[in-house]
């Protein structure tokens, strides 16, 4: 027998307990792992790292496919539109003409886009900037008339009762229809479509204007009243900041209806102006020209309405959702 008389946890001796016989053999000490260097921790920092963080790189193949995807349904929108163009050209046998014919005639007309060789003959360049003048003029007209009636309707029930009718009873008139009447109280061509696009751009601000403001919370006008602001302050600091998006809106849909009418109301009163330019063309049978024309017209809109889309998105604040 032998009997072992342990002295800790990890080592004991033997003691024999008769002679003769070999001592036990001592258990081996079991080994303590060494505390962490700050190499050891490094490295297994960096390996930790490495094992968990996303690989690094640009992704080409979702930039790619974002490319594509914003480029390519619009050329082949572009693509299907000159098939049925090039289609209709060969059915009418050639009566329309094709598409390859109507660009070389638009490089011809935009090598030199601003000559003049008379009153009625100039450059198309020349007549969408008088078109865009009177645009310009007439908008302004209206906005220095529609936001402020807009604001007031908006603001006081009793003017709100008092319009409403009158507005819902003449928006509805084609713009066209105020044209003799702008020819038999200006006696001009040009100051009658400048009224034209007044008249027609006039009512998108003041609705828009005016919804704006009622709409504005009736906790805002509260408070108002509780710190006693006078009627300027209330407009400048409370109603014009909550307002400016419905405005814009109405700016932008004032602006496109001012083009579409300003090419209809140059056809009737003559002049210089790219819906004149039109309507010339058409008397020289030049079929070529008109369908040039009809394409500035949609770019200059496009353009526009672009323009007046990132204004309306520089000033519009959406709510952040907790």
């Amino acid at each position: 027998m032998v009997s072992a008389v342990f002295h800790g946890p990890f080592e004991a001796t033997s003691t024999p307990a008769s002679k003769g016989l070999p001592a036990a053999a001592a258990p081996k000490p079991i080994a303590r792992n060494p505390p962490p260097t700050s190499s050891t921790m490094q490295t297994t920092a960096k390996t930790s790292t490495a094992t968990t963080a996303p690989p690094a790189g640009i992704d080409w193949r979702g930039k790619s496919r974002d490319f594509w995807m914003a480029v390519l349904p619009p050329l082949m929108g572009l693509g299907l539109l000159i098939g049925i163009w090039a289609l209709v050209s060969i059915s009418t046998k050639s009566s329309i003409p094709s598409p390859l014919d109507t660009w070389k005639q638009a490089l011809d007309v935009f090598a030199d886009p601003f000559y003049r060789k008379g009153p009625n003959d100039q450059g198309v360049g020349w007549n969408i900037l008088m078109s865009l003048e009177r645009v310009a003029v007439g908008f302004g007209l209206a906005a220095l008339v529609g936001i402020p009636a807009g604001f007031a309707i908006g603001r006081f029930n009793f003017l709100s009762r008092m319009f409403n009718p009158l507005i819902s009873l003449l928006r509805p008139v084609s713009p066209l229809a105020w044209l003799p009447i702008g020819l038999l109280v200006f006696k001009g061509a040009n100051p009658a479509a400048i009224w034209t696009i007044f008249i027609c751009s006039i009512w998108p601000m003041i609705i828009n204007t005016a919804v704006g403001v009622q709409r504005v919370p009736a906790d805002y006008m509260n408070v108002a009243r509780v710190l006693n602001l006078s009627e300027w302050k209330i407009v400048t600091k409370i109603l014009f900041p909550s307002v400016l998006p419905y405005m814009l809106t109405g700016v932008r849909l004032a602006v496109g209806t001012a083009w579409l009418v300003i090419v209809a109301a140059e056809m009737l009163t003559g002049g210089v102006g790219i819906g004149f330019w039109v309507w010339d063309e058409w008397n020289n049978l030049n079929v070529k020209n008109i369908i040039i024309a009809i394409f500035v017209i949609g770019i200059v809109g496009l353009i526009l309405e672009y323009a007046l889309i990132k204004l309306a998105t520089a000033f519009t604040f959406e709510e952040v959702k907790s």
